[in-house]
């Protein structure tokens, strides 16, 4: 009966010793994966950073190419009569290339290359309709500015009660003017009583959602409009040779959809030199309505596009050409999953 007991025992033992061992084991098991995942974890955040310090580096790039396109155009402005249109270099984009092309010397180390592709594009900011131009030197809004901007609404299908609500929260949104420029201005348009909490000045067409404006009408107007931060209560101009029709029609009070497409047409032939020039393509319209108009452009914005792998990521820049310096006044980066038509 002892004997029976002693074996009882060491099975027992047997048992227990087992089981720790396998206890062990599991422990040890988890403990060696959870430092292996947080090494794999770090290797993951150092991967993306690096990632994102070389799109940075490469993006910048990018702009710098378009700064000495800007550049070398600017040397040649002379020769052009200092004029911008479509068929000067700057106007054509950079197709999607293979990073590797760029950065090889020899044509046989390409593949060694990383897997990144880069695209980009030049347009010109002054084609588009600056909305800051609704505010004037007293802090009012500008009635000439606001009704170019109700012709806008009208003519790319957006209501014109938009045109009011953008002119009121940008107004509402500016820094305060000093009392003495207020006074100056005050016979071209009053200015209201500041809120007492004042919306965020939105820096790009998008930002103007914070002024209650709906997406559909941010959507129809984002080819057409602005926001040039260097021009605030000095009202830019429209480049007649780079301008869409709809902007021309707004700009240019009593210019028809017609009239602005014979415009369109021909500048596409010879680019527009001079007022005659428009004079001859409009001969309806009187010429002190074409005095908002320009033949060349110092506000340019600057698209560089870097896809890796699945990743998109694209840096928009606003810079401004001065002689032969080109400034940056702006600078948006954006991250998004690549998807078709992006």
């Amino acid at each position: 009966m002892s004997g029976r007991c002693r074996v009882d025992s060491r099975s027992r033992q047997r048992g227990a010793a087992l089981l720790t061992a396998m206890i062990i084991v599991a422990l040890v098991a988890t403990l060696a994966g959870s430092m292996v995942w947080q090494q794999w974890r770090a290797i993951q955040v150092e991967a993306a950073e690096r990632a994102r310090t070389q799109s940075a580096w490469i993006l910048s790039g990018a702009l710098d190419w378009a700064r000495l396109i800007l550049r070398e155009d600017a040397k040649n402005a002379a020769a052009t009569g200092n004029i911008d249109h479509l068929g000067e270099p700057w106007a054509v984009p950079l197709a999607e290339a293979r990073l590797s092309t760029f950065l090889a010397a020899d044509k046989d180390n390409t593949d060694d290359g990383p897997e990144a592709f880069l695209s980009g594009a030049i347009t010109d900011a002054m084609s588009r309709y600056n909305l800051l131009n609704l505010l004037d030197a007293s802090g009012g809004i500008n009635k000439v500015e606001l009704a170019t901007l109700e012709r806008l609404c009208t003519t790319v299908g957006v209501s014109a009660d938009v045109a009011t609500r953008i002119a009121v929260g940008l107004r509402d949104a500016a820094p305060p003017v000093p009392a003495a420029a207020a006074a100056s201005g005050a016979a071209s348009a009053p200015a209201a009583a500041p809120p007492a909490d004042p919306p965020l000045m939105p820096q790009s067409t998008a930002q103007l959602a914070w002024l209650g404006i709906d997406a559909e009408s941010l959507r129809a107007l984002d080819p057409y409009v602005i926001l040039i931060p260097d021009t605030l209560r000095f009202p830019a101009l429209v480049n007649v040779n780079t301008a869409p029709r709809e902007v021309l029609v707004a700009v240019v009070d009593q210019l028809d959809l017609a009239t602005a497409e014979r415009i369109v047409q021909s500048r596409q032939r010879t680019p527009l030199k001079s007022v005659g020039d428009l004079t001859a393509l409009a001969p309806n319209v009187p010429p002190a309505n074409l005095n908002r108009l320009a033949f060349g452009s110092n506000y340019f914005q600057v698209r560089g596009r870097l896809r890796l792998g699945d990743v998109v990521l694209e840096q928009r820049s606003l810079v401004k050409r001065n002689g032969l310096t080109v400034v940056v006044l702006q600078r948006e980066r954006i991250s998004a999953r690549d998807q078709p038509g992006s």
